[in-house]
């Protein structure tokens, strides 16, 4: 009968112990900065909304990088991935005045892919992301604007509601 309880309370510290490394994986899985949303569109058409659309709002369009064109060159095949770089250089300029290290992070960058489930994302990292990482404690205002703003060029982008 020891044996059984001793072997009941092992099993039960298990499980507990199971149940925290799950939910610490969960909670590091929702909190890895990166905002996706899914897209009613192909990777080429989300490209082409979203570039249009922040250059019609006064953006810069730094540079678009086809990863899966680089992988080719290189004799690998990789799904549609599409990195574009943008910003706002008077933005830019104010958030690294409050961290000169944020630099590291702008401009900002969406990347669009094709997961292997034929499915395209955008995605993009959260200024809460950017400002936990380089422990930005000012700037909150102009962070909340460019993460408002991010969210809404998405949601064109991808056709999201």
């Amino acid at each position: 009968m020891f044996q059984n309880r001793s072997l009941i309370k092992h099993l039960m510290i298990g499980c507990t112990l199971i149940g925290i490394l799950s939910a610490q994986s969960i909670a590091q899985a929702n909190t890895d900065g990166l905002k996706r949303y899914s897209s009613k569109y192909s990777v080429n058409e989300t490209t082409s909304r979203f570039i249009a659309l922040i250059k019609s709002k006064g953006l810069k369009h730094f540079a678009t990088i086809d990863h899966a064109e680089g992988a080719t060159g290189v004799g690998m095949d990789l799904r549609p991935t599409r990195l574009v770089i943008f910003g706002n250089p008077k933005i830019g300029s104010e958030i690294m005045k409050c961290k000169q290290e944020t630099a590291i992070d702008l401009p900002l960058k969406a990347l669009i892919w094709e997961d292997k489930h034929e499915k395209v994302w955008f995605g993009y990292n959260t200024s809460k992301y950017i400002a936990q990482r380089h422990k930005v404690s000012t700037c909150q205002t102009v962070l909340g604007r460019v993460e408002k703003a991010l969210a809404n060029f998405a949601k064109h982008a991808t056709g999201a509601n």
